[in-house]
């Protein structure tokens, strides 16, 4: 399959001459070997046994081959993240060592942060943009710029089309597979988490089947700040022997350092004009399709509304999806502008903003997610409220919809088809 260029290479072509050692850090399947193999000279790919001991036993080695030297999964040999510190202490030159990582350090394990030698980017699977369905034709990072953008064209993706690429996921290598084996390598994903990955990276699970609960509940939580108490009532419902809480805190804890869940913080602006706002996070799986897997709602039954409401922001079950779908690119679009993300939630939950994006000068994208072409003054009545709040400092009030058209409406909000936004 030829490799098909990420956003996350146009940050590399602008940083790896310039900087010593990035790291490459994502959950398996998202394409970081890929990604990072292009551009190394020398590969040691640690979860060959062989080379693995090999490297252990001279660390000296990642400077005396051709650079630049990709060092994939570094984590199973964390003393080669130490050796590439000192490495790039001594020598600072630009394009050096890729390190490519699917977690962090096993618990117990200490390692040096890197700060100030080691760059992390992490990659995530594809993007909507990166997918190739259509060309965006509005920028995030022109938007977090105060540039000028055309709301208008239109979109070829449907409602049915936006199901469909929440199904195929964002792994490259599963996405392009027939349904029924994509499925199955799905399924075979979400297995491998509870059975192997964990344990591979120093976790004792005693109960997988407990774990697989806790975890489909998560993702049946998706798109809301649902506390953790409740997600772990709805994974052990009727059951009188429910997990500790502290194991249930080992399971999110581990599950986040191997990036499969991805939740959103809140946002709290540094500079706080607003009071009472959620710290809770929101809650995502590192790619909705995961989710729907966990559920067992497929696309018919996605597009008929089947499954419970999610929350009264999302609506149904694939406005949630949507939502995650949304969410998973923004975070690619939002890191290729050097801006972070967050979602906006008052404690009295009587406002809420589904994504924050915030530039380096702090001006802020506010960004809510409808499911559906329409927009009422109800959907951006949370947007303008904001931007009462903000004022010069909201960049622009957008609604991302599933309809066909771009425009914008008489009091200032852009209503956008989610295709058409990119980096």
């Amino acid at each position: 399959m030829p490799y098909q260029r990420r956003i996350v290479d146009d940050m590399l072509d602008e940083l790896f001459p310039h900087l010593a050692a990035i790291a490459l850090e994502g959950a398996k399947g998202v394409g970081k070997t890929a990604t990072a193999s292009r551009r190394a000279e020398t590969i040691f790919s640690l979860n060959r046994p062989g080379q693995r001991e090999a490297l252990a036993a001279n660390l000296d080695y990642i400077i005396e081959v051709p650079a630049p030297v990709l060092i994939d999964e570094w984590q199973l040999e964390p003393a080669v993240w130490d050796r590439v510190r000192t490495a790039v202490d001594d020598d600072a030159t630009g394009g050096r060592f890729l390190l490519a990582g699917s977690a962090g350090p096993r618990p117990g394990v200490q390692i040096h942060s890197g700060s100030g030698r080691i760059v992390g980017l992490q990659l995530r699977p594809l993007s909507f943009s990166e997918r190739g369905l259509v060309i965006p034709e509005v920028s995030l990072r022109g938007l977090l710029a105060g540039e000028p953008q055309p709301m208008q064209g239109h979109s070829t993706i449907s409602l049915s089309g936006y199901t469909d690429e929440i199904l195929a996921s964002g792994f490259p290598g599963i996405r392009t597979l027939p349904e029924r084996a994509r499925n199955l390598q799905l399924d075979s994903y979400i297995a491998r988490i509870v059975d192997r990955e964990l344990a591979e990276n120093g976790v004792s699970v005693r109960r997988p089947e407990a774990l697989l609960a806790w975890l489909t509940a998560y993702g049946a939580a998706t798109s809301t700040d649902a506390s953790y108490s409740r997600i772990l009532d709805a994974a052990t419902a009727g059951q009188p022997d429910k997990p500790a809480r502290a194991t249930v805190d080992v399971y999110r804890e581990h599950l986040t350092r191997i990036f499969v869940l991805d939740p959103i913080p809140a946002w709290i602006p540094v500079f706080n004009p607003m009071k009472r706002l959620t710290h809770a996070p929101k809650h995502h799986l590192v790619d909705p399709a995961l989710a729907a897997r966990l559920v067992k709602i497929g696309r018919d039954g996605l597009l008929r509304g089947d499954g419970l409401p999610v929350s009264a922001s999302t609506g149904t079950w694939l406005g949630a999806l949507f939502e995650s779908l949304v969410t998973q690119s923004v975070r690619i679009y939002a890191a290729a502008a050097d801006a972070q993300i967050g979602h906006l939630r008052t404690k009295d939950t009587a406002r809420e903003i589904d994504l924050v994006v915030e530039g380096e000068d702090r001006r802020v994208v506010a960004i809510e997610v409808k499911l559906g072409g329409r927009v009422t003054d109800h959907d951006v009545r949370h947007l303008n409220w904001l931007q009462r709040v903000l004022g010069d400092r909201l960049a622009e009030r957008l609604v991302v919809t599933t309809g066909d058209y771009a425009y914008r409406r008489p009091d200032g909000v852009a209503v956008l088809p989610f295709g058409l936004l990119g980096p």
